[in-house]
């Protein structure tokens, strides 16, 4: 079962919009990138799909109204887009203007049909025309699995519990004829123009971008460069394969949050260590240099004790920006101590200096670069979430939610690391070539053997044996 939002009006897209506002510095970047390559073979459409379980026969009606209540509450889920005087900005479509149209697309008998045509139907979605998403259910006679697709211009990874937790919500008091008791949240194209309009004026000499200034300097350019070769020539882009690994189970994962306390971190913090001491044990530099996402949804003091509610918390939008990490990693078990200490320190600074957002950032201090509509070549990515902390995030052993992150094509590899009631995981995005496939396993036997030092497990293994690292000029090397 399939459902298609709509404008049900009659009336113009104009007559039914709230006012134009600017689009936000990530979505006019992912979206210029789309209109670029629409007519090329190195189409960069990606998309990020939710999934969990509804126990139980399945209300339908129910169901449908609380997939039409998320369309309603949320502007960036009716947005349109459209590019004036160079800049994009979006409008949403009326709330009471969208109406659901549910569909039986048909029956499937077998996993592999089901997983072709959803495979298909997700891959459909065009960031260059709405509807940005789909919705919809397989339905069995006990129970049923729902499922939404959001082109990554309307939603980030941190939407995507939102999302579960609300439909949840919503479905519950449905199903038991209440009115959906839902928690406030506020519009990501509030959000969005508020943040062009404060650092439309920046300049590059602006002293606000002086860490990012510290990093170019020591890194030697913007980008940070993945220190293993992925067998990917030039600026060529591949297809992606996406690949989920376990890490840790659950016992596994309090050993390593008992470690990382015991070093003065946490498991973030860790994980970030044990990620860069694998790299770095198998050839890499002995200081790390990422690129690292982070949120963008609390507001300065929101939901402090005192400060006003956090704004962004329920709400579904791009609400990321990426900044630059560096720090010294050790080699040996005995060092992982101080490469905790080392990484919490880093980010702390990072976090001193996140208000600007990358895309500017980049434009500013790498133009030569900017007009490129991907990144120039492959780049150490590190992201991480604790989905336990999330909005509704003590029910998913019971609603069972999965996400998967999709690209069709690319020239790197990107980890996100993620925290859950069952333990540590890991997803890989990254080129399918043979080199990147080899490399990937090797730096995943190798984290999962310092996770589990890091965690007091000693003697975990074999020592490594070092990989192919591409060529790079040298750079200067900041403590």
């Amino acid at each position: 079962m399939e459902h298609s939002p709509r404008d049900g009006k009659d009336s113009s897209p104009e007559s039914a919009s709230s006012p134009l506002k600017s689009a936000s510095f990530n979505q006019d970047k992912h979206h210029s990138s789309s209109e670029a390559t629409r007519s090329t073979s190195d189409g960069i459409a990606s998309s990020i799909t939710v999934t969990f379980e509804i126990a139980g026969p399945l209300d339908l009606g129910a169901l449908e109204s609380a997939l039409l209540l998320l369309v309603r509450r949320h502007e960036v889920l009716r947005s349109e887009f459209r590019r004036l005087a160079g800049d994009l900005n979006c409008t949403a479509l009326a709330a009471e203007s969208i109406v659901l149209e549910a569909e039986e697309v048909g029956r499937f008998h077998s996993g592999d049909d089901l997983h072709t045509h959803l495979d298909k139907t997700f891959k459909s979605i065009d960031t260059l025309s709405w509807p940005l998403f789909l919705m919809g259910a397989v339905v069995r006679e006990a129970s049923a699995t729902v499922y939404l697709c959001f082109d990554h211009i309307v939603c980030d990874g941190l939407s995507m519990p939102v999302v579960v937790n609300e439909l949840q919500s919503a479905y519950a008091d449905l199903v038991a004829e209440r009115n959906p008791q839902l928690p406030a949240a506020g519009s990501y194209l509030t959000f969005g123009d508020d943040q062009r309009h404060r650092y439309a004026s920046l300049g590059a000499d602006d002293e606000r971008l002086t860490y990012w200034k510290d990093f170019i300097r020591g890194n030697g350019g913007f980008f940070p460069r993945f220190p293993f070769d992925l067998g990917v020539p030039g600026d060529q882009l591949y297809p992606l394969v996406n690949r989920a690994l376990p890490l840790l189970d659950t016992p596994g994962t309090d050993a390593l949050a008992a470690g990382a306390r015991a070093a003065g971190g946490s498991v973030f913090t860790a994980v970030l260590a044990a990620a860069a001491t694998a790299q770095h044990r198998l050839g890499g530099p002995g200081v790390y240099r990422g690129l690292l996402p982070i949120s963008e949804r609390a507001d300065e003091d929101g939901g402090a004790a005192g400060g006003s509610p956090n704004p962004w918390q329920h709400s579904i939008g791009w609400f990321v920006n990426t900044m630059p990490i560096e720090f010294r990693v050790g080699e040996g078990s005995s060092d992982h101590a101080a490469t905790i200490a080392r990484a919490r320190t880093a980010y702390g600074e990072l976090q001193r200096h996140a208000g600007i957002p990358f895309v500017r950032a980049w434009e500013l201090l790498a133009p030569e670069s900017f007009t490129l509509h991907h990144w120039p070549f492959p780049v150490n990515f590190f992201s991480y979430i604790d989905f336990r902390r999330t909005p509704g995030g003590h029910r998913h052993p019971l609603w069972k939610p999965m996400l998967h992150v999709w690209a069709a094509r690319g020239n790197g590899i990107s980890h996100w690391f993620h925290r859950t009631a069952t333990g540590l995981h890991v997803n890989m995005l990254h080129v399918d070539t043979p080199q990147a496939h080899e490399i990937s396993d090797a730096l995943h036997e190798e984290l999962v053997r310092v996770l589990l030092e890091v965690g007091g497990e000693r003697g975990a293994g074999r020592r490594p044996v070092s990989i192919p690292r591409p060529t790079r000029p040298a750079t200067t090397v900041r403590s």
